[in-house]
């Protein structure tokens, strides 16, 4: 899965994110990295005591989750805090994937990973995202208030910045349904059922595959 969201977030949301971050303390990224990555890791992040950054938080938990394309490709049970991270001149992230248990104290498993840039890209030269996933592996630098979204198993990378600095929320979904061709599976079925219920409103066709998908997120969902 490779979903992305453009304008999730409102510009004037995003410059009021931004303005918090000004007066928010960044520290070394190293210290919350697993011993695997500790090494390629290289950026700043806001410390999870910054209570400032609260609302910030929420109103991007809350924009991701009133998305439909979210839920349905998604499915997602529960939702960390985003973390706020940044990169400057000379910094990245290397190759990794990220580790299954993420969220300190309240941990949850992490099904699928998510980015919402907050810098222009024009604001910064590098700081692509690379899904190894994409077979065209394209670094991806969307405006800022937008998300890609993409499961947790896959290698991704940020890209050396070589100029201005990247802001962006970073977390982790524990879904429903944890294997991935399931969720591909779901989510296809739920486009099949939305064209059916277009083409056909009301046949027995439309209602078979709304059955479909309600079966099998009933035989793969857990509570």
């Amino acid at each position: 899965m490779l979903l992305r969201i453009d304008g999730l977030l409102p510009a004037a949301e995003v410059a009021r994110i931004r303005e918090v971050l000004t007066t928010a303390k960044f520290v070394d990224g190293k210290l919350t990295a697993g011993e695997a990555v500790r090494d390629i890791k290289n950026n700043l992040q806001v410390t999870e005591r910054e209570e400032k950054l609260d609302s910030c938080r929420q109103s991007i938990m809350a924009a991701l989750l009133g998305q439909e394309a979210f839920k349905l490709h998604v499915l997602p049970k529960r939702l960390l805090p985003p973390m706020f991270n940044r990169y400057d001149p000379g910094m990245e992230y290397g190759s990794h994937v990220d580790n299954a248990i993420m969220g300190g104290a309240d941990p949850v498993r992490a099904d699928v990973s998510l980015t919402v840039f907050l810098s222009e890209p024009e604001e910064y030269e590098g700081g692509g995202l690379v899904i190894h996933s994409d077979r065209r592996g394209k670094p991806l630098k969307p405006s800022a208030g937008s998300a890609i979204i993409y499961n947790s198993s896959t290698i991704h990378r940020v890209e050396p910045v070589t100029r201005g600095s990247r802001y962006a929320a970073v977390s982790w979904v524990q879904s429903f349904v944890r294997d991935e061709v399931k969720r591909e599976v779901l989510a296809e079925l739920s486009d099949v059922a939305r064209w059916a219920r277009g083409v056909a409103p009301g046949s027995a066709e439309a209602m078979r595959i709304a059955k479909m998908r309600a079966n099998l997120m009933r035989m793969w969902a857990e509570l």
